[in-house]
């Protein structure tokens, strides 16, 4: 899973995030990032897209990190291996992490884009989510711990 998460980034942020840190990204340095099986129901859950015994992508949901969304799941990443884009993939991750987010009691969720990231966009408002306008600054790319 961490393979394809670094995979993807340079494809998706190239040119929206500092090429250094992109460059600088190490598997090793996610690894602990990801937890499978917690009986927490508060845990971040991940459902993985295996092809031919091979990670294609994964969608990660648990409550909503936001204060003012209290009560919402969120939609923490969608990550696909850049060759799996416009296969469907991405589409039947939604549905399980749509499932997940449901079958958890959720009747709303959020997600974050980062600003430019058009792909992803239009991807999100074909799948039905709209944009409410809210912006948020971060610093965890020059902190690294993103």
């Amino acid at each position: 899973m961490a393979g394809v998460h670094l995979r993807s980034w340079p494809a998706a942020y190239r040119g929206l995030v500092p090429d250094a840190y992109l460059d600088a990204l190490r598997p090793k340095d996610r690894l602990a990032r990801y937890t499978f099986g917690s009986p927490d129901p508060d845990a971040p859950a991940t459902t993985v897209a295996v092809e031919d015994g091979v990670i294609r992508g994964f969608a990660t949901t648990g409550p909503s990190r936001d204060a003012d969304t209290e009560g919402a799941g969120e939609l923490f990443g969608l990550y696909l291996d850049s060759d799996a884009w416009g296969q469907g993939v991405g589409h039947r991750l939604m549905i399980e992490a749509r499932g997940r987010l449901s079958g958890r009691g959720y009747t709303h969720a959020v997600l974050w884009v980062l600003v430019g990231n058009q792909r992803p966009e239009r991807f999100y408002a074909i799948d039905g989510w709209r944009a409410d306008g809210a912006r948020r600054k971060t610093s965890c790319i020059s902190s690294g711990s993103c």
